[in-house]
């Protein structure tokens, strides 16, 4: 092969690695999706068969356009490995369970609830609550919670309790 043929070839293999990477960066926040962490788990028997679970969260949008809920739920993930969902409540039955059980403490956070917008590259501060059908003894001995996102479009994404 001729001195011209391999530096046009090596010229050629550049510009195209250039292209590419250049492609990879401009895409690099167009996929939705949510990280975060678990702040916060505080739980409290409603009876010796039910126990209520508040778990306050903090989640991150890293990409360029807006995260919109469509339904969050609070999962009890056992030593075992087993998960069991619980059943959320809603905003207005959230405070009214926390002026009703005291021992929950006070109400940090507004509820994630359906059409919660997480601003693209921002950061939102939410709880879930959930009743579990298990005393409370069962909930301290778990492995974890984990907090599930479903977006408006379908996707889960979760945040486990670390």
């Amino acid at each position: 092969m001729s001195k011209n043929f391999m530096i046009a070839m090596g010229v050629g293999v550049v510009c195209i690695a250039i292209l590419v990477v250049a492609i990879l960066v401009k895409q690099r926040g167009a996929h939705v999706a949510v990280n975060g962490q678990v702040l916060k788990v505080r739980t409290a028997p409603l009876d010796e068969n039910s126990t209520i679970v508040v778990l306050d969260f903090r989640v991150t949008n890293p990409s360029d356009y807006p995260f919109v809920a469509r339904n969050v739920t609070a999962i009890f993930e056992d030593a075992a490995g087993n998960r069991t969902d619980g059943t959320t409540a809603s905003e207005i039955d959230a405070q009214h369970i926390f002026q009703g059980v005291p021992v929950l403490g006070e109400k940090y956070n507004q509820s994630m609830i359906e059409r919660d917008q997480v601003n693209p590259r921002g950061t939102l501060t939410r709880m879930v609550m959930a009743r579990f059908d298990m005393p409370e003894a069962n909930l301290q001995g778990r492995k974890r919670f984990v907090i599930q996102i479903e977006e408006i479009d379908g996707q889960l994404f979760e945040i486990a309790e670390k």
